[in-house]
């Protein structure tokens, strides 16, 4: 017996939204549409108003240091756990989602200078002005904070300015008067590194080749490290000296500095002589920087109360993160999925914001991801279209800021004119010398 079945097809009758009186009929042939690039373009123009209009950065604060933020770790094996310290001694661990602190102790008499995990995420250390390396037991569980007893404190004989871990062994590296490589179980320095400077500032080891170290001195050098020579390996010494430094986690071989001239330098340890992309935008001394985990971006605080994100291969910053009552950004990090950055500045606050500031959170309906895609699409393919284009770079900024750059801007194009001029005058066969941000680069002796 055959049986006959009255099959339908529900996109052909069932309307799309509840607000539809009736189907809409839709027709995607190109050739029926001679008008698709002038409509396309009005959507882009909307979907980058629209962006600039739901673009808030500004998540929250985390309130409960009594003095300004010194420091800001993350940790390795969690998202949701960040350790801050503060100028009077204080150590607080956090839970991001709920905004609260776990565990705070006063670990240090005066300044904490560095954190840093162990890779495990079971333990950390701190350093500070009081010349003391202590060790703090980290529990793994969501509902607990670190131990308010240190587990060990290790004496050091100067004031160290800044701390990292290596990524796979039990050793960790600190700065001051000189530059030490410590065993986690001894309480003596197994490695010293010394080149004629004051004193070093900041250091970080480099996370894909892991004995490699870099590091800011007083002298405005940038000298890297070899933890398996007797020796350090080069430096390059800067017109201004730069105040911390951060490795791109995905080429070994780049690593971007905050300078005292305003700007970030993109660096290749291959070849010194020149960086390879200088940053633009702030209008004070860049403190901090620090790359995102794709190594696609980076992001720097600065003296001028602003935050500036970057792409690691363009002059000037896509975003500047600010607000009324932000004071001098002294620490910045990027969290590890690339979502959310951390902020501490003098007024005690930590605030949270996110890497894409009009980015929506929460969980997103399958009809609005696919419209949010639609219209990135659209805008990258329009982008370099004036109107759309100076919509998109358009971002209000602190009047204090703006006469700043305008005024920063007048001195540069007067340097430029300058330097023009020297040269048409001079006399012939006379070079003139344009000047440059790298003074010198020292190679270490036995090179």
């Amino acid at each position: 017996m055959r049986v006959k079945v009255i099959s339908r097809n529900p996109d052909d009758y069932v309307r799309e939204t509840k607000q539809d009186i009736n189907k809409v009929p839709r027709n995607f042939d190109p050739t029926l549409h001679p008008h698709t690039a002038s409509r396309e373009y009005v959507r882009a123009l909307n979907a980058t108003k629209l962006e600039r209009v739901f673009a808030k950065p500004f998540l929250g604060s985390l309130d409960g240091h009594t003095e300004g933020v010194s420091a800001m770790i993350n940790s390795p094996v969690s998202l949701s756990k960040v350790i801050t310290a503060a100028y009077n001694g204080e150590i607080i661990m956090w839970d991001l989602p709920s905004r609260k602190e776990l565990s705070k102790v006063t670990g240090h008499t005066g300044w904490v200078r560095g954190l840093c995990f162990h890779p495990s995420g079971e333990y950390f250390f701190s350093c500070g002005d009081d010349q003391v390396i202590r060790q703090w037991k980290s529990p793994t569980d969501n509902d607990e904070g670190f131990d308010t007893e240190p587990q060990r404190s290790i004496m050091a004989k100067n004031v160290l300015y800044g701390m990292d871990h290596h990524c796979s062994k039990d050793m960790f590296a600190t700065c001051g008067q000189d530059t030490h490589i410590w065993d986690e179980h001894r309480n003596d320095p197994v490695k010293h590194f010394e080149w004629g400077v004051d004193s070093v500032q900041s250091i970080k080891f480099n996370p894909i080749e892991h004995n490699l170290l870099g590091a800011c001195a007083s002298d405005r050098s940038i000298i890297l490290y070899d933890t398996r020579g007797a020796n350090p390996m080069r430096k390059v010494v800067l017109k201004f000296k730069t105040n911390s430094i951060s490795w791109n986690p995905m080429e070994s071989y780049h690593f971007v500095c905050a300078n005292e001239d305003y700007n970030a330098y993109t660096f290749d340890i291959r070849d010194l002589s020149r960086p390879v992309t200088l940053h633009r935008g702030h209008v004070s001394a860049v403190l901090d920087v620090d790359y995102s985990p794709t190594g696609r971006e980076f992001v720097t605080a600065g003296f001028d109360r602003t935050i500036r994100l970057f792409d690691h291969e363009e002059k000037s910053s896509r975003e500047v993160y600010h607000t009324k009552r932000m004071h001098i950004v002294r620490c910045v990090r990027w969290s590890k999925d690339n979502r959310y950055i951390l902020s501490g500045s003098d007024e005690t606050n930590i605030r949270v914001w996110k890497s894409n500031p009009a980015e929506k959170i929460g969980s997103v309906h399958p009809r609005m991801k696919s419209a949010l895609n639609y219209n990135q699409a659209l805008k990258e393919r329009f982008e370099e279209y004036p109107q759309i284009r100076r919509i998109a770079k358009h971002r209000h900024i602190p009047y204090r800021v703006f006469k700043q750059q305008i005024e920063l801007k007048a001195i540069m194009k007067s340097q430029a004119r300058k330097q023009k001029n020297r040269a048409l005058n001079a006399k012939r066969g006379t070079k003139v010398e344009i000047k440059k941000p790298i003074e010198d680069v020292v190679l270490r002796e036995d090179e």
